[in-house]
C-alpha cells in the first residue's frame, strides 16, 4: 500500500442539528392517513456513498501509489469517473460488487488521447474541471444529453478567473474545452450554495498549489474538507468563509465507503409508508451536512432510530431503524434546501401521502439538476392524481390517501424514478414508470432492494 494510512485515523465528535443520538428515536404523533399496505422487516444495506466514492478515486489517481478503496458505488456515476481518469494516466481496477477498487495513482495526470465523457454525472465533470485547471494541457470534456444541459459556467467562470482557458462554444453546457496551467490565487463569491462548485475551487487549488478563498451562501456536504485535512491540507470554515492553503501532500491510502445517506433515504421512506413493521439499514454515513432528511422527517412525525454510531475515519456511521409512521406535512425553510436537495424527490412523495399541505421554499435549484426536477414533481405528482403546484420557486404538495394512478415520466432522472417508485409501493396504487432502469445511475439494484423490504 506504501506510505499511506486509513483515511480519517482521527476520530471527530459530530452532532446533528436538532438529533439527540443519546435517546435515538425523534418520533411525533400524527392521526391515522395511509391505506393499508404490506408489512417490512429485516436488516439491508445500500449502495456505497457516492460523494465519497468519487472523491476517493480522484485523491487516489493523484496520489503516487496504490490506494484501495473498498465499499465503493458501483454505479454508472462511479464509473464515469474511473472511465475518465483512466483516460488521464490513472490505473484503475475494474469498479465491480463486492471487490476493492484498487488504483495506481501518479502526481500528475497525462494529456487524455481523446474526449472525457462523464455519461450523466455532474459531481464527475465539475470536480474533474477543478482538477484539470491545474495541468497544462487542453481536455474536452462531455456527457449524455442531460448532463449536456447542467450548466457549468457556474464553475468555469470561476477556473477561468485563476487562470484557466475555457471554450464552451458560447453555451453554458457540454461540451467544452479547458486549458489548464499555472493558476492564480482566488477569492470569490459562490453564487449559489453547492458542494459540486466549492469541491471544483478546492481540488483546482490542490492541483494548482494556490489558496482558495470562497464565501459560502449556505454550508453544504463537507466531505472534500475532511480529505484535505487528513492528508494535511489547511481547510478553514469560519463566518460563511471557507479557506484552503496548499500545505498538504496527497499520499496513498485505504478507505471503507459507509452506505450513501441519499440512497437509503428511499428504503427509509419506504418503510415510513409501509402498513406495519421496521427495517434496518445498516452502516450507513451520517455525515451532519448530509443528514438534513432526518430533521425533516422528524418535523412530519416519521419514527426513526439512529443506532450504533461510530466513527471509524471521522465522518460518523451508524444504523438507520425505520418504522411504519403516520405522517404531518412539513414546512420546510430555505436554509434547509441545500443539505436537503438530493433528497427533496422522495420528501415530496412522502409529503404526498402526509395529512395535510407541505411547502418546500427556494427550491429553484431543482431547475438545474439531472432533470428540472420541480417542473417534473409537479407534473408527476399531479399526474398520479395528487395536487401539487410550483408556487414561484417553492415546491408545494398536497397529501391525499387515495390510490395513486397513472404513468411517470423520468426523463432519466434515477432519484425521479425511485421517488415515485417508493411512492407507488401498495395502498392501491398503481404507478408505472417511464424508465425505472435509470435508477442505476446512483442505486445499482435498487428495484430488488425495495421488494426485498417486505416481510
Amino acid at each position: 500500500m506504501g506510505a499511506g494510512a486509513r483515511l480519517f485515523t482521527t476520530p471527530e465528535k459530530d452532532t446533528i442539528p436538532g438529533l439527540d443520538f443519546t435517546s435515538d428515536v425523534f418520533s411525533r404523533s400524527a392521526s391515522p392517513y395511509m391505506a393499508p399496505r404490506e408489512r417490512v422487516a429485516g436488516s439491508h444495506t445500500v449502495p456505497g456513498d457516492k460523494s465519497i466514492t468519487h472523491r476517493a478515486l480522484m485523491f487516489a489517481a493523484l496520489a503516487p501509489g496504490e490506494s484501495r478503496v473498498t465499499g465503493a458505488l458501483t454505479s454508472l456515476d462511479a464509473r464515469s469517473t474511473a472511465s475518465v481518469l483512466r483516460l488521464l494516466g490513472t490505473r484503475i481496477s475494474p469498479v465491480r460488487p463486492g471487490s476493492a477498487v484498487r488504483v495506481q495513482g501518479n502526481r500528475r495526470f497525462s494529456p487524455p488521447p481523446t474526449v472525457l465523457h462523464c455519461g450523466n454525472s455532474g459531481t464527475t465533470t465539475r470536480l474533474l474541471l477543478g482538477l484539470l485547471a491545474g495541468h497544462p494541457f487542453q481536455a474536452t470534456l462531455t456527457g449524455d444529453r442531460s448532463l449536456r444541459r447542467r450548466p457549468m459556467r457556474r464553475v468555469t467562470g470561476a477556473l477561468s478567473r485563476m487562470g484557466a482557458v475555457v471554450d464552451d462554444g458560447g453555451r453554458d453546457g457540454l461540451p467544452l474545452r479547458i486549458t489548464g496551467g499555472s493558476l492564480n490565487r482566488l477569492d470569490w463569491q459562490m453564487p449559489v450554495a453547492s458542494a459540486q462548485i466549492k469541491s471544483a475551487m478546492l481540488l483546482a487549488g490542490v492541483a494548482g498549489e494556490v489558496e482558495v478563498v470562497l464565501h459560502e451562501p449556505a454550508s453544504t456536504r463537507d466531505h472534500t474538507e475532511r480529505l484535505l485535512r487528513h492528508f494535511g491540507f489547511e481547510v478553514a470554515s469560519r463566518d460563511g468563509i471557507l479557506r484552503f492553503a496548499p500545505t498538504g501532500r496527497l499520499a496513498p491510502f485505504e478507505l471503507a465507503v459507509p452506505g450513501d445517506p441519499s440512497s437509503a433515504a428511499f428504503l427509509v421512506a419506504a418503510a415510513l409508508l409501509a402498513g406495519s413493521g421496521e427495517i434496518r439499514v445498516t452502516g450507513v454515513g451520517l455525515n451532519p451536512s448530509r443528514t438534513g432528511f432526518l430533521e425533516i422527517l422528524r418535523q412530519m412525525g416519521a419514527e426513526v432510530t439512529i443506532d450504533g454510531m461510530h466513527t471509524p475515519f471521522g465522518e460518523p456511521v451508524g444504523d438507520l431503524v425505520a418504522r411504519a409512521s403516520s405522517l404531518g406535512p412539513a414546512d420546510v425553510p430555505p436554509e434547509a434546501i441545500p443539505g436537503i436537495i438530493d433528497e427533496i424527490p422522495i420528501l415530496a412523495c412522502l409529503a404526498a401521502r402526509a395529512s395535510g399541505t407541505s411547502r418546500f421554499r427556494s427550491v429553484e435549484e431543482l431547475r438545474v439538476k439531472e432533470s428540472d426536477r420541480l417542473a417534473l414533481m409537479v407534473s408527476n405528482l399531479r399526474a398520479v392524481g395528487v395536487t401539487a403546484a410550483a408556487e414561484g420557486d417553492d415546491l408545494v404538495v398536497v397529501g391525499t390517501d387515495a390510490p395513486l394512478v397513472g404513468r411517470v415520466i423520468t426523463s432519466g432522472d434515477h432519484r425521479i424514478a425511485m421517488a415515485f417508485a417508493v411512492l407507488g409501493k401498495g395502498g392501491g396504487s398503481q404507478i408505472d414508470i417511464d424508465d425505472p432502469g435509470c435508477a442505476a445511475v446512483s442505486f445499482p439494484g435498487f428495484a430488488a432492494a425495495l421488494e426485498g423490504l417486505a416481510g
